[in-house]
């Protein structure tokens, strides 16, 4: 192999490399955009029942949170939203969880996870042991039950 077709396999190699490398970084850009997309569209969510708390003294039912879900930006990001007023009460700490939405991202920055809405407003990402032990813990054993069917 000469000097000339040493060069031109390793500009070849190069390309290839960089050309693999810019496609991962694009898939996990992309995966990075939609989560961060779900968590604002969450953050709404919670300053949205943050303020229904505040005026009526309970978290919003399941359907006002169904009626404006959809004019939340971001909204078709959190997918299959799991909203669990009807187990919290007066009892319920601060940091309870709301509402939750599964993400499974097959990125290799971002893996599957949980946005996560406490009751007082905080929204964050929670990797899928932490979430389901904490939400074990959380629930009742009939919320258990109901749940799993």
């Amino acid at each position: 192999m000469n000097k000339r077709q040493k060069a031109i396999l390793i500009d070849f190699t190069i390309v290839v490399v960089a050309t693999a490398i810019a496609v991962v970084a694009m898939i996990s850009f992309k995966d990075w955009i939609n989560r961060s997309e779900a968590t604002r569209a969450m953050h709404q969510l919670g300053q949205i029942v943050l303020q229904y708390r505040k005026e009526h003294g309970s978290v919003p039912p399941e359907s006002y949170v169904n009626s404006i879900r959809e004019n939340l930006e971001g909204n078709v990001r959190l997918g299959d939203l799991q909203y669990r007023a009807r187990w919290i009460d007066f009892e319920s700490s601060p940091d309870e969880v709301l509402a939750y939405t599964q993400k499974n991202y097959r990125s290799l920055f971002l893996g599957k996870g949980f946005i996560v809405l406490r009751l007082n407003g905080t929204v964050e990402w929670m990797e899928k042991q932490r979430f389901e032990t904490l939400l074990a813990q959380q629930q009742s054993t009939i919320e258990k039950e109901l749940t799993r069917k």
